[in-house]
């Protein structure tokens, strides 16, 4: 398995299939044998669990900057909304700056490029997104955006092995 991993999830728990990412981390933690759940994005910005470590956040802030430089490799999971065409799309990402990076649009290329500038090094780095198709006030997704995950869970079960 890698080493020095860490899994953000970003999205909002209670807004249906914009919380895919929590349902991920929780299957990945269920992989991993771990009885616990992903912490609600209301606390603080603290990874859970030994390698691979997990963190739930309603979105990406500057202060993840300087955990990020911990790591060798992060895996950003998020959903979208169809902006991109495929339902499970999975990039390579690396820092880049955004204009207005301090504001609720915080990508991962912009806090990638805030770890850079501040430690002189980022880890390697990729986005898992997830279509999400339901955005109602329930913790459950949507049948299609729950396959989906399933997906996702798997894509990075088999990343975290790969060396």
């Amino acid at each position: 398995m890698r080493e020095k991993v860490l899994i953000i999830g970003i999205g909002n728990f209670d807004r249906q299939d914009d919380g895919v990412a929590w349902h991920i981390l929780q299957g990945i933690n269920q992989k991993l044998g771990r009885t616990t759940q992903p912490t609600p994005y209301e606390s603080p910005i603290e990874p859970e669990g030994d390698n691979p470590q997990t963190l739930f956040s309603l979105q990406i802030y500057p202060e993840m900057a300087d955990l990020l430089h911990q790591y060798e490799w992060v895996c950003f999971v998020d959903a979208h909304t169809g902006a991109i065409e495929e339902e499970l799309s999975c990039q390579v990402i690396y820092p880049e700056r955004h204009s207005n990076p301090l504001t609720h649009h915080m990508t991962p290329q912009t806090v990638l490029s805030l770890c850079a500038t501040l430690h002189e090094q980022v880890p390697h780095a990729m986005i898992v997104s997830v279509r999400g198709y339901s955005f109602q006030y329930l913790q459950r997704l949507s049948e299609a955006t729950a396959v989906l995950a399933d997906q996702a869970i798997d894509f990075i079960w088999q990343w975290l092995s790969d060396e």
